[in-house]
């Protein structure tokens, strides 16, 4: 099942965000501002954390909400 299958499915977010953080690790480039990086940085630093790990957090939480 992918994660189109588990929306029309109408998965709960548990189910959902089990899928995403499945699955093998994969390096990815993205271009993004500085100042949102460095920004991005400093919050993870302040949440004990990295950056990585914000940005798989935040894209997980995002791509596990109910729509509407």
């Amino acid at each position: 099942m992918d994660y189109a299958q588990l929306l029309k499915s109408n998965a709960d977010a548990t189910d959902i965000q089990k899928y995403l953080i499945g699955g093998e690790t994969v390096a990815v480039t993205i271009r993004i501002p500085k100042n949102l990086r460095d920004s991005a940085k400093d919050e993870a630093s302040r949440r004990g954390s990295n950056f990585s790990a914000l940005v798989r957090e935040c894209m997980i939480e995002e791509l596990s909400k109910k729509r509407g």
